[in-house]
């Protein structure tokens, strides 16, 4: 029996600039914590990623979901896909799609749920990862064991497919690497690019089950080559061009030795 308090609220928000809302789970530790972004368009909106969904995404922010919306998936670990069942237009990498139409792969809320393998993997990459991964409950009967994604089938989307939300255009880029069917939203003209797990300010993982540090470097050599204003991660504060060249130099100096 856990003696973590009850959120009064599960979800914050912030609103930036370019029409982008950012939502996360506050109570949730910095590995799992996924950023959760909405872009409003003219004719339609984005939804990218969905975080855990310990508590219902949808409800804490019916006012940004009540016009048309495609949720983007940028791969289908646990913390980025929890809540993608909430919302019917559901889109990812048809090298993801099989996971998350029936969700096998890792999962859980505690150290010993993950696995030793796995923890020992995720600590030795310079995460702090502790037993328990929250420092809240979504609510009183929360269970923290045997958390599982609910199955949520996703239309396949491919590299260099258009999302036209009619007065913004975001290219589909596959980025492999940190998983098989990783994907970014690169908006060229405004320099703007949501990576997913691809890249962020943070220890970048390509040891997990189903990573390719083979194919996460032409991943990395081909984000250097965007024109970069704004990096919007799945992790992490946002970013500019400086830094994603930073952390990209650094990985690809690592992957390569």
């Amino acid at each position: 029996m856990t003696s973590l308090p009850i959120a009064e609220t599960w979800y914050r928000r912030a609103t930036l600039a370019n029409d982008v809302t950012l939502l996360d789970e506050p109570h949730v530790a910095a590995f799992a914590r996924c950023n959760i972004w909405h872009v409003r368009g003219r004719d339609r909106d984005l939804l990218i990623d969905t975080g855990l969904g310990l508590a219902s995404l949808r409800q804490a922010a019916l006012d940004l979901f009540q016009r048309p919306l495609t949720a983007i998936l940028t791969h289908a670990h646990f913390d980025h896909v929890g809540a993608a069942h909430e919302f019917s237009d559901r889109r990812m990498h048809p090298a993801e799609a099989a996971e998350l139409a029936d969700p096998v792969g890792f999962a859980g809320l505690t150290a010993s749920d993950l696995g030793e393998e796995l923890v020992t993997q995720l600590r030795a990459a310079g995460y702090e990862i502790p037993e328990i991964m929250l420092d809240a409950l979504p609510h009183a009967d929360f269970s923290l064991h045997g958390y599982r994604v609910p199955p949520a089938p996703a239309l396949p989307i491919s590299d260099g497919e258009i999302l036209d939300l009619g007065n913004r255009r975001f290219e589909v880029m596959h980025l492999p690497g940190h998983s098989p069917g990783s994907i970014g939203l690169w908006e060229a003209s405004t320099g703007v690019l949501f990576s997913g797990d691809a890249i962020y300010d943070g220890p970048l993982l390509y040891e997990l089950p189903g990573s390719s540090p083979a194919a996460y470097i032409p991943t990395l050599e081909r984000l250097l080559e965007l024109d970069v204003s704004v990096v919007h991660a799945g992790h992490d504060p946002s970013f500019g061009r400086e830094r994603l060249r930073e952390i990209a130099s650094d990985y690809l100096r690592r992957l390569r030795a």
